[in-house]
């Protein structure tokens, strides 16, 4: 999917995007979500010290809110604005850590979220070169979420041939979603009109082809 593809891409620190980004035509973008989740997980061990990064986070996602706001679809002027308000927010999480991580146990969460944070880092600071790119890949995360809630559901459609049927079913009311056309008055209309409809012209039938 990514031949011949030149720019940035967005991910957690999966080791496998580890080798995508060795391509110098492709620029690894790291995801703040995921550097926080580590911290919310070491809550329990380590109160203290997860809350005074929590509560980092929280202020760079309320001033990322305020300057989204402020800029629209002026993605250099976010850029602007990231690096002045944002960039130096993060900067105190991986001072807090450099400070911090020597007093920790080497296998607690907490030294765990550390380690992830600081190994992240260069890829966090990629999002800095260009305000199109998002603090997190949250967006895709929620698409592709309800697919891996069911995955398990999916191992019992009963046959192969169900299972087929099933994901086109799943397929096209993904595409309603996207296009917003109630999937329920999609199937109703496909199916009355399939009976005298050219096989030609299946198409036809597909959301978002018909007429409202």
């Amino acid at each position: 999917m990514l031949a011949g593809y030149r720019g940035y891409l967005q991910c957690d620190g999966y080791s496998v995007y580890d080798k995508i980004g060795a391509d110098p035509n492709i620029t690894l973008a790291g995801c703040l979500v995921h550097a926080r989740r580590k911290f919310h997980e070491a809550l329990d061990s380590d109160k203290k010290r997860s809350e005074k990064v929590l509560a980092i986070f929280r202020e760079i996602y309320l001033k990322e809110r305020n300057i989204k706001e402020q800029t629209g679809d002026d993605h250099q002027q976010r850029k602007i604005l990231r690096e002045q308000q944002i960039r130096p927010l993060l900067k105190q999480i991986k001072d807090r850590i450099t400070q911090e991580q020597h007093h920790v146990l080497p296998k607690s969460s907490i030294r765990k979220a550390m380690v992830y944070f600081v190994n992240q880092y260069p890829k966090l600071e990629a999002i800095f070169e260009d305000g199109r790119i998002e603090l997190d890949n949250n967006r895709i995360e929620n698409v592709i979420r309800p697919m891996a809630i069911g995955r398990k559901n999916y191992l019992f459609c009963g046959s192969h041939k169900a299972t087929q049927n099933a994901a086109m079913i799943y397929s096209f009311f993904g595409c309603c979603k996207i296009q917003n056309i109630n999937p329920r008055i999609w199937l109703t209309d496909t199916l009355n009109r399939m009976p005298d409809h050219s096989i030609q012209k299946l198409e036809e039938l597909l959301p978002g082809y018909q007429k409202p």
